[in-house]
């Protein structure tokens, strides 16, 4: 099934890549979070594209809050919004996601990224923030380096590993906006968006289930 989605400041709708289960809240959510961490051959994921070279630059919940707020005064004047959030999550898209988001599961957006940007210069974006569930960078950096040298063993990381699926996309994006020489920002939200319910609650969260982020919270992960 292909995403459709309509940027900020566009008229246009246009299909950006290939979804998966969308934000619905996944049924048998633990084995799901295995699973989604590999390909049939036992590689993680990420492993069948190419290991990004951007460093991404993050940026803080409170500073993207400020942004989303400064956006919602200014709804009748588009080319002032200027900011695109996209939610990485794949299965484990659960309990709402951050206001305005679009979602872009990072099992599929690498080959996505030339769209992506062609859209967000049209709408007159200036800054793209990923985000996934957590960040927890060092290790899943790590373990990309690991999987890649057969005499070295891969440590041990909770379920649903992924190298940090914002992260990742963040650095891929940025990636493809150096190749061509863009201007526009590619940067990754710290925390996830289970930092940003620890912070905020449901402020300025769309679709927020209590029930659902009492049991999220409570749980550790490498997303």
């Amino acid at each position: 099934m292909l995403m459709v989605t309509k940027l900020p400041g566009s008229d246009e709708t246009r299909q950006i890549g290939k979804a998966t289960s969308g934000c619905d809240i996944p049924s048998k959510a633990s084995e799901d979070a295995i699973v989604r961490g590999k390909r049939e051959d036992g590689t993680p994921w990420w492993a069948a594209f190419p290991e990004p070279t951007s460093t991404p630059v993050h940026i803080e919940p409170q500073t993207v809050l400020e942004l989303l707020e400064q956006q919602e005064h200014v709804d009748d004047m588009p080319q002032s919004r200027r900011l695109l959030l996209v939610d990485c999550r794949r299965t484990d898209c659960a309990g709402g996601t951050v206001s305005s988001s679009i979602n872009l599961p990072a099992h599929n957006f690498f080959p996505t990224r030339k769209s992506l940007y062609a859209l967000c210069k049209q709408a007159g974006i200036q800054k793209v923030v990923f985000y996934c569930g957590t960040v927890q960078s060092i290790l899943c950096s790590l373990n990309s380096y690991l999987y890649r040298r057969p005499s070295l063993t891969p440590m041990l990381l909770p379920p649903g590993s992924s190298a940090g699926r914002g992260p990742r996309c963040a650095a891929w994006m940025q990636d493809y906006i150096n190749d061509v020489g863009g201007d526009l920002q590619s940067q990754v939200m710290t925390g996830g968006i289970r930092g940003w319910v620890r912070m905020y609650g449901d402020r300025m969260v769309d679709g927020y289930d209590e029930k659902t982020w009492k049991q999220l919270l409570s749980e550790k992960s490498c997303t």
